[in-house]
């Protein structure tokens, strides 16, 4: 840690200076080291730093009494920290600049961060059950390889503004009539460059095609927004890049869907499969399921197969494939099965009448309750 600074030194001035002596000793020394004027040189910034603590204790009636008395170690056991970034202080002397340059270099105009981009990917309802690695094409503002980002000719280097003398604004009088504008030759920065990049064109940034590799896990949900760090649009002037947010969006199955990590399959099964309890094959994602069918199902009713649906976050679990079933009846049959069946509904014992039944809400929690307990005999069906 420095135990000792010469503020009257850094700034140039007398133990007995004046506090005019010691604001246009600054202001001379501020021109010259201003980051806006100095870009990418580290030195020049400590210096803007350096003289900038030097005048905030110098200007200061309380602290210059403490350091003339006390010295730096003085002003640090009365809790002086001085300056951590340069942001601070242009938010110190934002007045101050004003006056000096007719306006105030705020740390937005000098360091600009990059804006995000939004894009998306599309899975297949296939994919979500073992991720997929996608490529994300788009475009975006990259440094200027040719500048590196500065905008211009770095040997050249720049200078004070032709236009507004490095002031950063311009000021136009006619009689009593006054107006002051930002220049809109080095727009507000004070200065200008000898030799603007071809490249750019003095922007700092080109439009460059970009493409990447990003792993989407399994389960994730249609509308879920991941986050690329650092993969938006690049900063300026030592601002920090954007970031990329890309949105999943899943295409539709023809028959699958899903609710939280199960799996729904809406599944028509034939009067005579239901029936003659026939085992039925279903397509799912890359196999095949063989379903038995037993008789006596009825509308609505599901089967369970625990462990086929899809993946939870962190993997160590997967949800169930849930069949619903639906008892597919013929539309029309011919007078010869009609008697057949009446023949086999009586010598079977079946009931050939429609009958209301009347369900009180008594009633009806109680079957709810015992339905939830039980469940039907589908319900209780589990293919593992």
């Amino acid at each position: 840690m420095q135990n000792y600074k010469d503020y009257y030194a850094i700034l140039g001035v007398p133990r007995n200076a004046t506090q005019e002596e010691i604001k246009r000793a600054y202001r001379r020394l501020a021109l010259k080291y201003h980051p806006d004027r100095n870009p990418g040189n580290k030195e020049a910034e400590e210096k803007f730093k350096e003289i900038s603590e030097a005048y905030q204790v110098l200007s200061d009636p309380e602290k210059r009494a403490i350091y003339d008395s006390q010295g730096y170690a003085g002003l640090r056991s009365h809790g002086f920290r001085g300056f951590e970034d340069i942001s601070d202080i242009f938010r110190a002397f934002s007045d101050l600049f004003e006056e000096f340059f007719g306006f105030s270099p705020r740390e937005e105009q000098r360091r600009r961060d990059g804006a995000d981009i939004s894009t998306e990917v599309w899975l297949n309802f296939e994919d979500l059950f073992i991720g997929k690695e996608v490529k994300v094409s788009y475009s975006r503002h990259e440094a200027c390889p040719t500048c590196g980002g500065a905008g211009y000719d770095k040997e050249k280097g720049t200078r004070v503004c032709s236009v507004c003398g490095g002031k950063g604004r311009v000021t136009y009088v006619e009689g009593f009539f006054r107006l002051s504008y930002t220049c809109p030759d080095c727009r507000g920065r004070g200065i200008e460059y000898v030799e603007v990049c071809p490249t750019c064109r003095g922007k700092g940034l080109i439009l460059a095609e970009r493409e990447l590799k990003v792993e989407i896990p399994p389960g994730v949900e249609d509308g879920t927004i991941f986050r690329v760090p650092g993969e938006g649009e690049a900063g300026l002037y030592g601002g920090r890049p954007g970031d990329l947010y890309l949105r999943v969006r899943v295409k539709p199955h023809p028959y699958l869907y899903r609710k939280g990590q199960d799996v729904y399959l809406n599944l028509r099964v034939p009067l005579i499969s239901a029936l003659l309890e026939e085992e039925i094959t279903i397509p799912y994602v890359n196999e095949e399921l063989k379903i038995k069918i037993p008789n006596g199902v009825q509308p609505g009713e599901e089967i369970v197969i625990k462990g086929k649906g899809l993946p939870t976050k962190d993997g160590r679990h997967r949800g169930d494939l849930i069949v619903v079933l639906e008892v597919e009846l013929p539309k029309k049959i011919s007078q010869k099965a009609k008697e057949l069946l009446k023949k086999l509904a009586k010598e079977e014992g079946w009931e050939s009448e429609a009958k209301l039944e009347i369900i009180n809400p008594a009633s009806q929690e109680e079957r709810e309750a015992k339905g939830k307990r039980k469940g039907g005999f589908w319900e209780r069906l589990r293919f593992r």
